[in-house]
């Protein structure tokens, strides 16, 4: 069994309302762009950022298995909203709402993705920190990193066959 925290790092930030969080990223997910909100609520400078994975400010409190079908559907061309909890360099977070697009070469090949992120309402918010934390407690019963993401993907995919709805459904009706 894993130790996991189902908690976010430190003290919340919270983003306000006409904020506006840019990043861009390589295929591999380095960061190439970020603006200066991107860095102001990281707690980062702009040039501490640029050149690294985006995964420098992955909270602990976010489930893999969420990340995992981000990944899978961006590889695949498709555009991703969700809620994501994301750690500073001080050991605090925020929450954002995040739409996530994949960027193309002149070739019509994948070159990186681009994610805009807003401040995410708060109904909504208490539905997918539950979630998480579930997601995050199924994680940890496993032994393995692997069985406790195939765990928790398990999971979220019932629950979405139990609600008759696929993901991008879920996410844009909570």
């Amino acid at each position: 069994m894993q130790a996991v925290s189902f908690e976010p790092e430190g003290k919340e930030l919270v983003m306000n309302e006409d904020d506006l969080i840019v990043s861009k990223t390589d295929t591999k997910g380095w960061i190439t762009y970020c603006n200066n909100a991107c860095a102001s609520y990281a707690e980062y400078e702009i040039e501490e950022l640029i050149g690294t994975p985006h995964s420098i400010i992955r909270s602990d409190a976010m489930p893999r298995c969420v990340f995992k079908l981000l990944w899978d559907r961006i590889e695949q061309g498709h555009e991703v909203f969700a809620y994501v909890v994301n750690k500073t360099k001080l050991n605090n977070h925020y929450w954002v709402f995040a739409h996530i697009t994949p960027s193309y070469d002149d070739n019509g090949n994948i070159a990186g993705y681009h994610s805009n992120r807003r401040k995410p309402e708060e109904r909504q918010l208490g539905i997918v920190k539950g979630l998480y934390k579930a997601l995050l407690q199924e994680e940890a019963k496993y032994k393995t990193r692997k069985e406790g993401l195939a765990a928790s993907t398990a999971m979220l995919v019932s629950l979405l066959e139990e609600n008759g709805v696929d993901y991008d459904e879920f996410i844009l009706t909570l």
